[in-house]
């Protein structure tokens, strides 16, 4: 079967194992890899027409809080996010302290951070019993990031994974084992399709300086290793770099408008996609998530390649061959109203303005994605009432808070995090009950806040930017017969006026007999006129009083 007559069979539905089989047999002069994985059979082929009958679930949408160890050697230098690429962006933050740490990118490169990164005080049984004690009813580990380091025992990626370089831990491993430990489901995020497109940095020279003109470490092939501590190895099995640059590489910036594979990025390989394909089937089958998580737009590798689709496919398909139902997640970014109904949106650092039809995730970070110092030395990590809040407000509007604490290289946790982590439990363990296993109601809110909520910018981007909650803000959830609604902080007054419960609103026409606050469960005085539902509340104040859900029957 031609390429051609397959993507055509790929687009009415090829059933999943004749699709399996087809494109196990299929090559061509280019030197496209064998489809080594093959996807399980079930309901699912791998189109978007098929997997658009993807039903979201019910633990996914109960669970509402989930916690994520974004880490790898991206951490080991301490100097925050995208280290791998900005390091080679002359004249940079990072590229200055790279020089400063390690010395020019074109001598210690990022094979050889990986190579300094030991994870010596790793213990993830500990951290993800810290994170279960807060809250979290999910955890997410990194399995890969741009950088293209499997953190796992990795099949396909076999020199360059967290077993035989860095760490030599299976890191996925250890984080599954611990969140199984506490019967937690398990998530993994997976971000190495871009590689080849974000460390194109690494094919780049100094432009000014005594280095000018001495290329980076970008295009190091096995036969230059000879002597060094990566003897033996092969770089651009790391890297990926053995292609022309993208256009408008030398604009550093241009990496986000090519995040969609368009806009002039030199494409992909067919061995470097079925590459991708065979070790993220591998992940799965290894490591039995629960969710991936995909920092793409879309699929991964879509719209140059169904890779990512057949690996939804089997994903969906494995679960429900194995536990008679469809348990799985997956999380992409920009999706349009059709794509949505094949996974689960996810927004980046923002969230939603309404009610969405369909669940949905953020995802956010007390600090920076990955480990950065400063943030710490400055204290200027978000805080726990900034976190609460924001988990009310995306629960009220159909959605999750998957929340990242930044950990060090060496796989701890700082004491500024602990303590913001532990005061995130201690506002859960007295409020839970208004966030776990609700529904959103009719309308999410009401309060200035709301009139002032800033638009989604590409994959989200809009956190931080409205009016900051106070007393007259609130947010509504549903579970049972009870209604939740949140004051998003303390009434300077001790009273509340919510204006979308007045006697006769639309919203809510039922008598209301009951309001107590959950975290005492005190049966509270309130009154209902035309002007809406006013909550008294008592003198003495409860812990965390940042968020106080009111429970009305």
């Amino acid at each position: 079967m031609n390429r051609r007559k397959l993507l055509q069979s790929l687009a009415i539905g090829l059933p999943a194992v004749l699709f399996a089989s087809k494109l196990s047999a299929f090559s061509n002069d280019d030197a496209a890899q064998e489809f080594v994985e093959k996807i399980i059979a079930g309901p699912f082929s791998p189109t978007w027409e098929s997997l658009s009958a993807y039903q979201t679930p019910e633990w996914f949408r109960d669970a509402k809080f989930g916690m994520w160890a974004h880490w790898g050697p991206q951490c080991q230098p301490e100097a925050g996010d995208w280290y791998a690429r900005e390091m080679y962006m002359e004249g940079t933050r990072k590229y200055k302290f790279h020089l400063e740490k390690y010395g020019h990118p074109s001598q210690f490169g990022f094979k050889d951070v990986i190579n300094t990164w030991k994870a010596e005080k790793w213990d993830p049984e500990a951290l993800v019993s810290l994170y279960k004690s807060a809250g979290a009813k999910y955890f997410m580990a990194l399995a890969n990031h741009h950088d293209n380091l499997d953190l796992y025992d990795s099949k396909y990626q076999k020199d360059w994974n967290s077993t035989k370089q860095g760490a030599k831990k299976d890191i996925v491993g250890g984080w599954a084992a611990a969140a199984k430990k506490h019967n937690l489901p398990f998530a993994v995020s997976v971000h190495a399709a871009h590689t080849w497109s974000w460390l194109e940095v690494a094919q780049r020279a100094d432009q000014n300086g005594p280095l000018a003109g001495v290329p980076y470490d970008g295009k190091l092939t096995k036969k230059d290793g000879k002597g060094k501590w990566w003897d033996g190895l092969d770089p651009q099995e790391l890297y990926a770099q053995n292609h022309q640059l993208s256009e408008n590489s030398l604009d550093n910036g241009a990496i986000h408008k090519q995040w969609n594979w368009g806009n002039g990025v030199t494409p992909p390989g067919k061995i470097y996609i079925e590459k991708f394909y065979n070790r993220t089937i591998d992940l799965i089958n290894k490591y039995n998530p629960d969710m991936i998580y995909f920092d793409d737009s879309q699929f991964p590798l879509w719209p140059v390649s169904d890779a990512g689709l057949r690996i939804a496919a089997h994903f969906y398909n494995k679960s429900i061959k194995e536990k008679g139902k469809l348990n799985a997640v997956i999380t992409g970014k920009i999706l349009d109203e059709q794509q949505r109904k094949a996974m689960a949106w996810d927004i980046e650092r923002g969230q939603s303005n309404m009610i969405e039809p369909l669940p949905w995730q953020i995802d956010t970070c007390l600090g920076d994605w990955h480990y950065d110092r400063s943030i710490y030395n400055r204290k200027g990590y978000k805080t726990a009432p900034k976190i609460i809040h924001t988990l009310v407000d995306v629960v009220s509007k159909n959605g999750n808070l998957m929340l990242n604490v930044p950990v060090r290289g060496d796989g701890s946790i700082d004491e500024l995090e602990r303590r913001i982590v532990e005061e995130i439990g201690v506002w859960m363990k007295a409020n839970g009950e208004s966030i776990y296993a609700t529904r959103p109601w009719k309308i999410f809110g009401e309060g200035p806040a709301q009139n002032n909520s800033p638009a989604l910018t590409a994959q989200g981007f809009n956190e931080g930017k409205g009016t900051p909650f106070g007393e007259h803000d609130i947010r509504f959830a549903v579970k049972d017969k009870s209604l939740f609604a949140t004051v998003m902080a303390w009434p300077a007054e001790g009273s509340v006026q919510i204006t979308s419960l007045k006697e006769g609103s639309a919203h809510y026409p039922e008598k209301i007999n009951k309001v107590q606050l959950v975290a005492t469960g005190q049966n509270l005085k309130f009154e209902r006129n035309a002007n809406g539902l006013k909550v008294y509340f008592p003198a003495e104040k409860p812990v965390a009083s940042y968020a106080n859900p009111l429970k009305i029957s």
